[in-house]
Parts: C-alpha cells; sequence; structure tokens
C-alpha cells in the first residue's frame, strides 16, 4: 500500500478492526519510511452485480451513481452521512441477494424510494421527481398524497 504523504510503497499494520457491519476491515497503517499513518478499508471481492436499465441494456453497478442520487434528494435535510452510506449498504445488500446478481434499474430506484419515505419525506419527493419523471403538476401531487404519515 502506497503512502499517501511520500509514495513508499511499504507499511505495517498498526490497528485493525471490522468495519461498515463486519463487511469490512479497516485497518491502520503506518509508512515505514516516514512514519506517516493513515487508514484503508478492506473489503471482499463479490460477483459483479449488474443493472438493467430500461432501454434494454446493462451496467455494472456504480454505488457512487446511487449514492448520489440519494445525496442530492437528500440535500439540505437533517440526515447523517453515515445514514445515508448505511441506506446505500441496505439496497446493495438486498440487490446482491437477487439469485442471478443482476437487479432492474426500476427495482434499484424503488428500493431507494421505499428507504426514503421512511427516511424523509422532502428526500422521498426529491428522489421521486427525478426517478418517477413526473410529467405534469398532477402526478406531483398524486405523490405527494401517497406519502404515508
Amino acid at each position: 500500500m502506497e503512502c499517501p504523504s511520500c509514495g513508499y510503497a511499504e507499511s505495517k499494520v498498526v490497528d485493525s478492526r471490522p468495519y461498515s457491519n463486519n463487511r469490512e476491515i479497516k485497518r491502520r497503517r503506518e509508512c515505514l519510511k516516514c512514519g506517516y499513518r493513515f487508514s484503508t478499508y478492506e473489503r471482499l471481492e463479490e460477483r459483479p452485480l449488474i443493472v438493467l436499465k430500461t432501454d434494454g441494456s446493462s451496467e455494472p453497478y456504480d454505488r457512487e451513481k446511487l449514492l448520489r442520487g440519494v445525496l442530492i434528494a437528500c440535500a439540505k435535510r437533517p440526515i447523517s452521512p453515515q445514514t445515508i452510506n448505511h441506506l446505500i449498504d441496505e439496497i446493495e445488500v438486498e440487490a446482491r441477494n437477487f439469485p442471478r446478481h443482476e437487479v432492474t434499474s426500476k427495482k434499484l430506484g424503488e428500493m431507494a424510494l421505499t428507504r426514503l419515505s421512511q427516511l424523509d419525506d422532502v428526500a422521498y419527493i426529491r428522489f421521486a421527481s427525478v426517478y418517477q419523471d413526473f410529467k405534469n403538476i398532477d402526478e406531483f401531487l398524486t405523490a405527494l398524497k401517497d406519502i404515508k404519515r
């Protein structure tokens, strides 16, 4: 592992501990040249998850793409980054449990909407307005009425 401070290629592990519900290992490392300490995260390599898009094409699942959409929906809302990461983790676990490791983009959106509806009404509507591509105000009002209290 290359030191982010000096670029030296060798370091020693100072501490290891489980991270993110035991799905990752966080390692504290120390550069053997300059003594700089830094963290690395180790995750089990899994079979790639494939997203089947509405136009019939497919692409590898991109966590950052889903995360960006959820972050935009949650902007200026009282939702912590840890909560958002946990939400994305839950979606990934559910999607990876599908038999063929394939998930439709529609299903990913539904999983995000379900979790956002339980988390924050405003974030839910923001995400829904992009995901469901409302064509007019009536569709938007219908979605507002469907929010469960």
